[in-house]
């Protein structure tokens, strides 16, 4: 039975949902796409798995950008700096096992030297937003101009242009993959249509870039996020969240796939959490045909190989 038409008289802009005709909701849907799979039959040096590392260094920024002022959140964050990171390259060089750092421009101003270590040890570091922005309610113009010049200072500061983006709390407008893409940058890691590499579409078209996709089961963040002013509480032990990882991990490499973490430092950085990295390093480690790589390189070698 065919529908009935919509009242003539219904502007769009007040239909509820139900009633979008096929082209709104399909337009919106095929903004952003997941497109081509990108996982190559084998890793870098017979690898059957890779695995891929990473820390948002947020730091006093998850205060800051929402214009919060609070002395306490921002020494919570100061944390990540003062001792979160400096553990986690300990931890790094000590199984010369290389990551990726997504750093927004402000941090990278307020810890300079922070980065600059962070390079020097082999690492990455990417944009993260300008000020840990929420992204998705700017402007076009206003995005734009923040992706771009988070770029340029995070180059200036470490010596080396960034050729990735997460986007700060993993989101994302309308315009941010076209601004990606006009940047020429090789990736982008905060949407979550697979656990493999794939390529991304805009509006049913290839852009080019590489999505290396997160998922929030396996990041630090909602197992450990704490706002003593609303009901965010930690509720997983650590022992539950290095069980997570590790069965995320093993999955990935039964299926000669890709496993990606994303970890922050003022959180992971703590001594009751801290042996989480250090210990899926090791059970990592007790596979041999596994390749530990910067989200870069992971990008890189997908983009050869498939």
């Amino acid at each position: 039975m065919a529908l009935r038409p919509l009242p003539a008289a219904v502007p769009p802009a007040e239909l509820e949902p139900w009633q979008w005709p096929e082209a709104q909701w399909r337009g919106i849907v095929d903004q952003v796409r997941a497109g081509r799979t990108l996982r190559p039959e084998r890793w870098p040096g017979g690898a059957r798995c890779a695995v891929a590392l990473s820390f948002d260094s947020d730091h006093e920024t998850n205060e800051l950008r929402d214009g919060g002022k609070s002395i306490g959140r921002m020494s919570q964050g100061q944390y990540g700096a003062r001792q979160g990171v400096p553990r986690i390259l300990d931890i790094l060089a000590r199984h010369a096992v290389p990551a990726s750092f997504y750093v927004p421009a402000v941090v990278a101003t307020l810890y300079p030297d922070e980065q600059r270590r962070v390079v020097r040890e082999g690492h990455e570091v990417a944009i993260h937003g300008w000020i840990h922005e929420r992204n998705s309610i700017l402007g076009e113009a206003d995005e734009r101009d923040l992706q771009m010049r988070s770029a340029d200072v995070l180059e200036r500061i470490t010596g080396v242009r960034p050729v990735g983006i997460r986007t700060p709390s993993w989101d994302f407008s309308p315009n941010t993959l076209a601004i990606t893409r006009d940047m020429g940058l090789l990736y982008d890691s905060s949407l979550m249509a697979d656990v493999d590499c794939y390529e991304l579409e805009m509006h049913g078209e290839p852009t080019g870039v590489v999505e290396l996709p997160v998922e929030w089961i396996r990041d630090d963040a909602v197992y450990f996020s704490m706002n003593r002013f609303s009901a965010l509480r930690p509720y997983t032990p650590p022992e539950g969240v290095f069980d997570i990882f590790r069965r995320e991990f093993d999955a990935a490499y039964a299926e000669g796939g890709l496993f990606q973490l994303t970890m922050h430092p003022h959180m992971i950085g703590y001594r009751s959490r801290i042996w989480i990295l250090e210990e899926i390093i090791r059970h990592a480690r007790t596979h041999a045909d596994v390749w530990f790589a910067t989200h870069a390189d992971v990008v890189r070698h997908v983009k050869e190989a498939c």
